[in-house]
């Protein structure tokens, strides 16, 4: 994508170099605000992983926010469920339920 110019490029490849230029700095923490709407399905779960292994290799702590469960169920240690501006549910994965929303 190095030698295509950004208008050229789907919003999955703009979300693919938007993430690359922010892991490049290697920030000790990184915002990510629905870094994945702009994927298809597949797309999305190829992320998912490739988003999961940078984490884990590079060791960032990453505020990652989406409305999408099973992707922050998939991608957090923690999770802080907000419903209509408030805390509803604080903890790991294992410990959040749809259902208290």
């Amino acid at each position: 994508m190095l030698n295509r110019l950004p208008g050229t490029l789907s919003g999955g490849e703009r979300q693919r170099v938007a993430l690359a230029r922010a892991l490049i700095t290697k920030p000790e923490i990184l915002l990510l605000d629905e870094p994945l709407s702009a994927f298809d399905v597949e797309s999305r779960e190829e992320m998912r992983s490739l988003l999961k292994n940078t984490q884990q290799k590079m060791g960032v702590t990453t505020l990652h926010v989406t409305h999408d469960f099973e992707e922050a169920m998939s991608l957090a240690d923690n999770i802080v469920v907000i419903n209509q501006g408030k805390i509803v549910q604080v903890g790991k994965p294992s410990e959040i339920s749809i259902t208290g929303v």
